[in-house]
């Protein structure tokens, strides 16, 4: 064993962390590995192991051949003859296991490349065992890590002894990462795959936010808040319904904090992504009415069955109970789980159009025109006979889209019915 190879043990204990056992078990591996290469044949070995001296830095290969008669003595890589064997051991009987060296001559020398490569293969092996044994109950946890390359969309993050992947899908597409920046994600989860164990790391998962807010908000923590439900498009709005059974507990007011401090730490952290707080309720039309805001809402119905909250708002009201592209309505969704379709109010327009085509009737029969020449004038601002016959020609022609000789016997027919 050459000074390079127990560089590297000492490497892989201190830096790596991986136990001297398992380096050592690592090297006795390799050191098999390259015996069996060196040796043509000695693959039929059934029981073969490595000892390592490590202070000598001595390696002997032992073989544990089965005693047999002379005549029967077939297998050289197995069978050792009785005879043979109770030179070794006197007391050695037929069937007995006998442990043999079978170190070839200068075999740390020639062998220490190829057990190199292979004790480099098995002690990351180990490596990886050790980020899965570590790592596998930490799912679910936020951590800490700094930026440390790219592959492709992919972003790979340095976790002191391990590394994690962001991927495409896990990021925040508002979010620009430089090699160095210092980030904080979430462990979505840790696969053992063929190729080793790999962490898998998210900045867009609701849970993200959730761990957030109960590392911030200590009632959360202590559940004396409850997190009834998260629903969020990353780099945009997130909302979080809350709720508590303690009836001294605003558990809206606890999220945000003395003048909004918990809730800005964690919008900080989530570069000013905008979080809604709503109080969470049973019934989905009260829900609703506080998951919409700041809109203001005219009408809430249920279809129980299909799961559908119809809202209807006054026109004014349409664009904030929407949201932008669609994210208050479609948020609040996902967080009541029904169906919610925000619509337009028309029925105050329609009870002013009615209110409309009442008096303009009203006004035809009083001034002796047809309906529509009437509702004409009457929305062009005649809403009596006296305010039409302060208009004049011109006006009427162009309110009416008539010609002015048309309009001026308008002005007439409406004179003389009141002269009448």
């Amino acid at each position: 064993m050459t000074n390079d190879i127990v560089a590297l043990i000492e490497y892989y204990e201190k830096e790596k962390g991986i136990e001297r056992e398992k380096v050592v078990a690592a090297l006795q591996f390799a050191f098999i590995s390259a015996y069996r290469k060196m040796v043509p044949g000695s693959d039929s070995i059934e029981e073969i192991r490595a000892a390592v001296d490590m202070k000598k830095g001595d390696t002997t290969i032992y073989g544990t051949l089965r005693v047999v008669a002379d005549d029967d003595y077939v297998d050289k890589w197995n069978e050792v003859p009785l005879s043979t064997a109770q030179k070794k051991n006197a007391e050695a009987q037929l069937g007995d296991p006998v442990e043999f060296n079978i170190t070839p001559p200068n075999f740390g020398r020639i062998a220490v490349q190829t057990a190199k490569q292979t004790m480099m293969q098995r002690l990351r092996m180990a490596e990886k065992e050790m980020i899965y044994d570590e790592f596998k109950d930490r799912a679910g946890d936020i951590v800490s890590g700094t930026v440390r390359r790219f592959e492709k969309s992919d972003v790979w993050v340095d976790l002191g002894k391990f590394e994690g992947k962001m991927s495409s899908r896990e990021r925040v597409s508002t979010e620009e990462y430089n090699v160095g920046d210092r980030i904080r994600a979430y462990v979505v989860a840790v696969e053992n795959e063929a190729r080793g164990p790999e962490i898998i790391l998210s900045r867009s998962h609701p849970n993200f936010v959730r761990r957030l807010f109960e590392a911030e908000v200590s009632e959360i923590a202590d559940h004396t808040v409850e997190i009834k439900g998260i629903a969020r498009e990353a780099g945009f709005r997130t909302k979080v319904a809350v709720w508590s059974d303690d009836d001294n507990v605003d558990p809206v007011g606890a999220c945000v904090g003395l003048r909004g401090a918990r809730v800005k730490n964690i919008v900080r952290e989530l570069n000013n992504e905008k979080v809604d707080i709503i109080p969470w309720d049973d019934n989905p039309e009260v829900f609703v009415h506080e998951a919409l805001k700041p809109a203001t809402l005219r009408t809430v119905t249920l279809d129980r069955e299909k799961k559908i909250v119809n809202v209807t708002v006054d026109e004014e009201e349409l664009s904030k109970a929407i949201g932008r592209r669609g994210q208050n309505a479609r948020l609040t969704s996902r967080l009541l789980g029904w169906d919610v379709q925000v619509s337009k109010d028309d029925s105050v327009h329609e009870q002013f159009e009615a209110r409309v085509s009442d008096a303009s009737s009203s006004l035809g029969e009083e001034i002796g025109l047809d309906a529509e020449t009437a509702d004409k004038l009457f929305r062009a601002g005649g809403i009596n006979a006296d305010m039409i016959l302060q208009m004049d020609a011109g006006y009427v022609s162009q309110a009416l889209e008539i010609s002015e000789d048309e309009a001026a016997t308008i002005l007439e027919t409406v004179k003389a019915k009141q002269e009448a």
